[in-house]
């Protein structure tokens, strides 16, 4: 968002940009906030909405933000009846959560300058984030903590098993720390094809994956800058420029080809701000285009892959029934469907409100043909 932010500090107003990648709009109360306030005071001041403007200690007021956190996680959870109303009252509790905790601000110098005691360097992480920075802006500790992270995720990067290769992601771009679905790309039979679209890359990891199982052109897309940016990083550092061809579309590129992939966000629900389209696909619009448009794209006896995880069906988001039906619509028929249980640290955690949809999730490469 760039909406201003206003406040008045030594007898005189100033503003200046305001800066949420999450879109959460800029608080209309301001308040000057420094080493002196305690942290019952500022989760109080926060949620009635007063947005906070650090002048203290840098690390003093990462610890305040860790106080908030503390206090946001032991908030009193409404009991759920259906794995839908816990999905629905964890969403709710998520959002109210990230709109108090996003009211610590900071104020950050040209060219991505912390002026603040003990401040870390945020020039690099700042320019990889947002881009160059002529003026001041203001933006939550909470997303300058994130784009810090991503800094750091981007400088050490995930390692793949299935690629056997390290992927440095982007920040605002979705990391592959899931790997289980890689291991079904890596592992289902492929088809007799030459040429391979590999839809919404991301951080171009399926696409590398394909180049590397012997597909010898991919043309992978994406509508992100950010995401082409990150894949093209990904794909040269790999060595694969000359098989991979990135490409600024909506699905799919012109043509035909042998195989399409896609991994569209897993859950048919409006995402709350633009950072979570990755995870949330309203109306199941990605998947429903994507295997709308594979009759059109996929040459004779061509496969398309849809790699889905089921989460959504314990949820009460989606049934299996309706997903069918979605590949009849299409004119579509599965040939073959690979699954495989996901491994991150959620399934184990029984504090987790979708615990037991997490539990039963299972994530599917679903072989399709035309019929």
């Amino acid at each position: 968002m760039n909406d201003l932010i206003h406040w008045e500090e030594h007898g005189a107003a100033r503003s200046a940009r305001w800066l949420s990648e999450s879109g959460q709009p800029p608080a209309q109360a301001i308040q000057l906030a420094d080493d002196s306030l305690r942290a019952s005071t500022t989760w109080q001041l926060a949620s009635e909405g007063t947005g906070l403007l650090w002048r203290g200690d840098w690390q003093n007021a990462r610890n305040l933000l860790q106080a908030m956190t503390r206090r946001a996680d032991h908030q009193p959870r409404k009991q759920a009846k259906t794995p839908l109303e816990a999905f629905n009252l964890h969403r709710a509790a998520q959002a109210r959560r990230a709109q108090t905790l996003g009211r610590l601000l900071i104020e950050v110098a040209p060219g991505h300058v912390i002026p603040l005691r003990r401040a870390q360097d945020f020039a690099q992480a700042g320019l990889e984030a947002w881009g160059e920075a002529s003026e001041p802006y203001i933006v939550s500790l909470r997303e300058l903590l994130g784009a810090i992270s991503a800094h750091e995720w981007r400088k050490k990067s995930v390692f793949v098993p299935a690629l056997g290769a390290q992927i440095h992601p982007h920040y605002g771009v979705f990391s592959p720390v899931r790997g289980e679905y890689l291991d079904l790309v890596a592992q289902a039979p492929l088809p007799a094809a030459r040429l391979a679209f590999d839809i919404g890359t991301g951080t171009g990891v399926i696409a590398a994956l394909l180049a590397r199982r012997g597909i010898q052109k991919v043309v992978a897309t994406d509508l992100a800058p950010r995401a082409l940016a990150c894949a093209a990083s990904n794909i040269s550092r790999l060595g694969l420029d000359a098989r991979v061809e990135l490409q600024q579309t909506d699905l799919f590129p012109a043509g035909r080809a042998g195989l399409i992939v896609c991994n569209p966000p897993w859950l048919p629900a409006q995402p709350g701000s633009s950072v979570e389209t990755a995870v949330y696909d309203p109306e199941s619009r990605m998947l429903r285009g994507f295997l709308q448009g594979l009759p059109a794209h996929l040459e004779n006896d061509g496969e398309g892959w849809l790699i889905l995880s089921d989460l959504a069906e314990h949820l009460g988001l989606r049934t299996l029934g309706e997903l069918q039906q979605h590949f009849s619509d299409a004119g579509l028929r599965v040939l073959e469907r690979h699954s495989i249980r996901p491994r991150h640290r959620r399934v184990q955690d029984a504090s987790d409100p979708l615990h037991a949809a997490r539990m039963a999730e299972i994530t599917s490469l679903w072989r399709l043909a035309c019929r």
